[in-house]
């Protein structure tokens, strides 16, 4: 049974222009993995994000894309888990919805929609095909689209990439200008709800989108949906070389800046943390909502230790803009009744709480004014196994 225990569920805070969201990403395991092993893998990364004021967590769709780039993958590539099945672990071990990422190109996607659905994610991030060449099995993004926006209680979003819109980038496709702002107003009309950018490594790019996407929102007299602006730190060349195969426009300078340091991931993070400043900056009053997330592209430790303190940096740093007093403070709740965890013998699993028991438990979160805007985990409270 997956629960969120605030009265916003994840869709609705991504959806609501009011108040940013953060959130941070993560990847399922391997296809195969035991469901043991797939469980101490969910419950590793809770415990090591509990400490995070996030809104929900990202669970990826991880994809071959052979046909994206002509350039040698820098880690091999490994079919992982359904991504709906392990959100479903970090969001009953957690007491944090999911945002489910999934690519269209699924001759059985109508499927995984309603198992989506059954198992209880109502947040799905919708991803195109890798390449408009070569043959795809499965629905186009349009028809993708088309099909959620139909469904009851299931809400989307899509992503947006800086990196296409760029001048070289609109040379390369024969335009004259950029057109992912159109792009953007496109889907938003066949319902998104918010847009996840690509990892940030360069602010111009990034800059351009955004005011290009307000200001063609203001001509079409649209309200523009909320954009989730991805962070990924890097501590080592390799990293750096996975970043850029992704198609993330790293400028050679910052490259250089990052991987000469005597500490790598520290200054990735003071990088990062100096571009957000710049997109707040040059897009303040644009009317564009915002959020972050962040993520880990490797198995790393340093990359995902520094993911954490990015994570609180960036927050503070998006909180700081928006003018209104904020502080973290301890917030009590009344979670519902329901199983949370799916091993109810597992010592590492939370409790099942019995609805006749008046239950209190202490959630880590961010207030702005006098509105809750993050929440984080269960840290404890009372209850019996199921």
């Amino acid at each position: 049974v997956l629960f969120t225990m605030a009265e916003e569920s994840l869709h609705e805070r991504l959806s609501n222009p009011a108040r940013p969201v953060f959130l941070l990403g993560d990847v399922p395991p391997g296809e195969g993995t035991p469901p043991h092993k797939c469980s101490e893998i969910a419950n590793k990364f809770v415990s090591r994000s509990r400490m995070l004021a996030a809104d929900g967590y990202i669970v990826y769709d991880i994809q071959d894309e052979p046909g994206r780039t002509d350039e040698k993958r820098p880690f091999p590539f490994r079919r992982v888990m359904n991504s709906s099945t392990h959100a479903a672990l970090l969001a009953n071990l957690s007491g944090r919805e999911c945002l489910v990422y999934k690519c269209v190109a699924d001759p059985n996607f109508e499927t995984w929609l309603e198992n989506n659905k059954t198992i209880g994610h109502t947040a799905i991030n919708l991803v195109g095909r890798a390449s408009s060449e070569g043959k795809y099995e499965g629905p186009t993004i349009s028809e993708a689209m088309n099909i959620v926006e139909a469904k009851e209680d299931v809400h989307f979003g899509c992503v947006c990439i800086a990196e296409r819109h760029t001048l070289e980038a609109a040379q390369q496709r024969g335009k004259t200008y950029p057109t992912e702002h159109v792009n953007m107003v496109r889907k938003i009309k066949a319902g998104a709800k918010w847009f996840i950018s690509q990892a940030v490594y360069d602010a111009e790019p990034t800059i351009r989108l955004l005011k290009d996407y307000a200001t063609s929102c203001k001509q079409q007299k649209i309200a523009p949906s909320k954009v989730v602006l991805t962070f990924a730190p890097v501590s080592r060349k390799k990293t750096m070389t996975f970043i850029k195969w992704l198609g993330v426009r790293v400028p050679i300078e910052t490259e250089e800046l990052i991987l000469s340091a005597e500490k790598p991931i520290e200054k990735s993070i003071e990088y990062l943390c100096d571009v957000l400043r710049e997109i707040l900056s040059e897009c303040a009053g644009v009317g564009v909502p915002l959020g972050i997330s962040c993520e880990s592209v490797s198995i790393f430790k340093s990359e995902i230790d520094g993911v954490h303190e990015l994570f609180r940096r960036l927050q503070t740093i998006m909180l700081d803009s928006s003018g209104t007093p904020w502080k973290v403070q301890w917030v009590e709740v009344m979670p519902p009744a329901g199983k949370i965890g799916d091993d109810a013998d597992d010592e590492g699993a939370l409790v099942a709480l019995d609805p006749s028991e008046k239950v209190r438990t202490l959630l880590l979160g961010i207030m702005v004014g006098t509105a809750t805007v993050s929440l984080g985990v269960i840290l404890g409270g009372k209850g019996k196994r199921a």
